[in-house]
């Protein structure tokens, strides 16, 4: 279907009264930034039409909006539990599916640091009432709902979480996740938890898959749970990616040989998951300038694992993304790092409208193979879902 999106008009909560809950301003698609398009020629705009004809996957975005007043709404925001899904932005890109991230390590609806099992279901049952009530957007329980969206003109949300924290003890809640919708779920969310240790800070031990970590890969490989080592430690990745028996993704991901430094994911990491027969999604990060640097981070990936292992795993959201970290990093007492305040925005890829219309552009731009694009853009990661939905 390509860029012939239906979108139906639908906005968030649209079935509710606007006063059964809490308002809040909410930016301007392209608030805070100057937008930014990779110029193709004529010829080169007839090319990218063609190949939008075939499906288009982000591995990893949170395609909702965040406050237009961050510092003064943000926590009321999250706390009332209704992520504001951008429906008509989302339009107008040539996504035909996203895996969903949920609020994630924001989720603390109930609590101060989040992540716990009642956040979880609160977000992630809320999210599915709203996307339920559009005709444009749809849950995707498996491969063939996203060829459906892709035929429909419609829009794919995978339910998605970035760690299996709350789970805590129980393997029995993977089960109630994937009976929820969940469909990839990650290992850790940088701190540490039951099943491994995380990427953390300077005071993690890295101890690698705990026991019930084992356990509880071999439960989501049971049920067609991907899984993903995104935020996870050096040894708990290869840990996964010696015990699975399916492949698994890294949604989003830098790799240290490109620059990122112990930020990063290290070739070791990378090359063990490609052998998985795994694919890593690649983020975009405010360490990272504009597209050009993060695509130099695509080409390092594909010259390491092969253009079979790459895809794109953005994790952008609807706001100011920088604005986002340091109110957060404020709430927490923390400092955030030099390098993620060095730009306001990355040039061309702030959020999930302007990434995905540059990404499939810049693709095209630099000359790929009509197949290349078609593998990168979702064939690679719609392999990948076929063996661990299966």
């Amino acid at each position: 279907m390509g860029r012939d999106k239906r979108y139906d008009q639908y906005e968030s909560y649209d079935y509710l009264d606007d006063d059964a809950y809490e308002q809040f301003d909410l930016p301007a698609v392209h608030a805070g930034f100057d937008p930014y398009e990779v110029p193709l020629s004529d010829d080169e705009e007839a090319r990218l039409n063609a190949v939008l004809d075939d499906t288009v996957i982000s591995l990893h975005d949170h395609p909702f909006y965040f406050p237009e007043h961050l510092s003064e709404d943000i926590q009321d925001y999250i706390r009332a539990g209704r992520a504001r899904t951008a429906f008509e932005a989302l339009s107008e890109t040539p996504l035909d599916a996203v895996f969903d991230m949920h609020l994630d390590g924001l989720s603390h609806i109930h609590s101060h640091h989040g992540w716990k099992w009642s956040e979880i279901v609160h977000d992630v049952t809320m999210r599915a009432a709203d996307i339920q009530h559009s005709d444009y957007g749809i849950r995707a329980s498996g491969v063939e709902d996203i060829e459906r969206a892709r035929e429909n003109g419609q829009l794919a949300f995978v339910p998605a979480l970035e760690s299996a924290a709350m789970i805590e003890n129980e393997l029995d809640r993977l089960d109630q996740l994937y009976g929820m919708g969940i469909r990839s779920i990650g290992v850790t969310y940088d701190a540490s938890n039951s099943l491994g240790a995380g990427k953390g800070g300077v005071y993690e031990v890295d101890g690698g898959l705990t026991t019930f970590g084992v356990d509880a890969i071999a439960r989501m490989n049971d049920l067609g749970l991907a899984v993903s080592t995104s935020h996870a430690s050096k040894q708990t990745t290869l840990d996964v990616c010696d015990v699975t028996v399916k492949p698994i993704f890294d949604t989003h991901a830098l790799a240290q040989g490109a620059g990122m430094g112990k930020r990063g994911t290290s070739d070791e990491e990378l090359e063990a998951i490609a052998a998985t027969g795994g694919v890593i999604g690649l983020l975009s990060s405010a360490h990272l300038p504009s597209i050009d640097e993060y695509m130099e981070h695509f080409e390092y990936l594909v010259d390491l694992v092969g253009i079979d292992h790459v895809a794109f795993g953005p994790d952008v959201l609807y706001g100011d993304h920088t604005e986002l970290l340091r109110v957060l990093a404020a709430d927490q007492g923390v400092e955030l790092p030099e390098s993620t305040l060095q730009t306001e925005y990355v040039r061309g890829l702030e959020n999930p409208t302007e990434a995905w219309q540059n990404i499939p552009r810049w693709l095209v731009k630099e000359g790929y193979s009509d197949r290349d694009i078609e593998k990168i853009l979702g064939e690679n990661i719609l392999r990948v879902l076929d063996e661990t939905w299966a």
